[in-house]
């Protein structure tokens, strides 16, 4: 691997553009996903991920964490049962284990950095008792119903 992977139009050099996920898997609307740095003795793994504008992440949980720094654009983040407004340069952690989902704003794309460890266990998605009581938040039912 080069020691410099050259940068643009959140595009990097000898990176493969890849589906987000396999259709079908999870809910999801236009993301994509690169990996940038993946090393077996770090035991981490850098992505970047870009949605196109009104695109959104699977609302998923698991059991590692993430450090996700925005790059480009802006949107909101549940995080739990809390719905925040994030835009470029916010760093946002989630603990493990927390109900998650990242939404691009309606009229421009967002893109993050995402560190995560590079083994790691598979995403839980909600069963509908689960959404349920996830909704009954106003705040996060609106999230929801917004995607």
């Amino acid at each position: 691997m080069d020691a410099i992977r050259r940068f643009d139009d959140y595009r990097w050099d000898d990176v493969d553009l890849l589906q987000y996920k396999e259709e079908g898997s999870a809910p999801f609307k236009a993301i994509t996903r690169q990996v940038l740095f993946h090393n077996p003795a770090l035991k981490c793994e850098l992505r970047y991920f870009e949605m196109a504008a009104g695109g959104y992440s699977t609302l998923e949980r698991h059991e590692h964490m993430h450090a996700v720094l925005i790059l480009r654009g802006s949107g909101e983040v549940l995080i739990g049962d809390d719905v925040k407004k994030v835009s470029t340069n916010d760093l946002v952690t989630v603990d493990p284990m927390t109900w998650h989902q990242f939404r691009a704003g309606a009229d421009a794309p967002m893109g993050f950095l995402c560190m995560v460890n590079a083994e790691r266990d598979r995403p839980q998605l909600p069963t509908d008792d689960e959404l349920k009581a996830m909704k009954a938040n106003p705040a996060v039912a609106a999230f929801l119903k917004s995607g």
